[in-house]
């Protein structure tokens, strides 16, 4: 099997995985609606209009730009990705890496490109698939997805930390999803492993 159709496999077990969960969530929770696994690790249903671990741009046009930006982005990756998989000399480490950022962000896309599309809004009740009545949002506007939400350690702020002070904190806060985990894992096993992974121009000694 060569780097290319091992990269492929990378990528769609990530989006089976992503989106098999995702439209398990959508169809089968209500928003807001959670599943206590353990104290500290909780399936809890959310949605975002924006960018990993629920980062957003506000408004409708930055939604837009922020789809567009993620299609273009992907482009960038596969290209990148199908040059490096046809390259003997590199590294199957660092075409696992970008395959799994790539993924990621595929999976991501589908839920801003389609969810709107294919679902109705998940407030106060759970989503149907194809509803009579058509998705919540039109192409480009749907919301992604979340459910992942670990609460490791909860406590109080110092009271002398400024603004903070005294403030209750949860460590990890964000909710987040397969994708994101995939691009955040792609991307810190790439910067462990740069050195070994990227290629290093020889230095001349005169």
């Amino acid at each position: 099997m060569n780097k290319l159709s091992k990269s492929l496999i990378i990528i769609l077990a990530v989006l089976l995985i992503d989106q098999g969960l995702k439209i398990w969530i959508k169809t089968n929770m209500m928003l807001g609606q959670e599943y206590h696994i353990f104290d500290w690790f909780i399936i809890h249903f959310v949605e975002n209009n924006g960018m990993a671990f629920g980062m957003e741009l506000s408004g409708k046009f930055g939604k837009v730009v922020l789809s567009v930006f993620r299609i273009v982005a992907v482009f960038g990756i596969g290209w990148y990705l199908y040059k490096i998989a046809k390259d003997e000399k590199s590294s199957m480490g660092l075409i696992v890496c970008v395959s799994m950022i790539l993924a990621g962000a595929l999976g991501n896309i589908i839920d801003s490109a389609f969810y709107g599309l294919l679902f109705d809004a998940s407030y106060g009740n759970v989503a149907a698939f194809l509803p009579d009545g058509g998705g919540y949002a039109p192409f480009l506007h749907g919301k992604v997805v979340d459910m992942f939400y670990f609460p490791l350690w909860k406590g109080f702020y110092p009271d002398w930390l400024p603004w903070v002070g005294g403030e209750r904190f949860i460590f990890f806060r964000p909710v987040f999803n397969v994708a994101d985990a995939s691009i955040s894992v792609g991307i810190m096993i790439l910067l462990i492993f740069q050195k070994k992974f990227l290629p290093h121009p020889a230095v001349e000694v005169e």
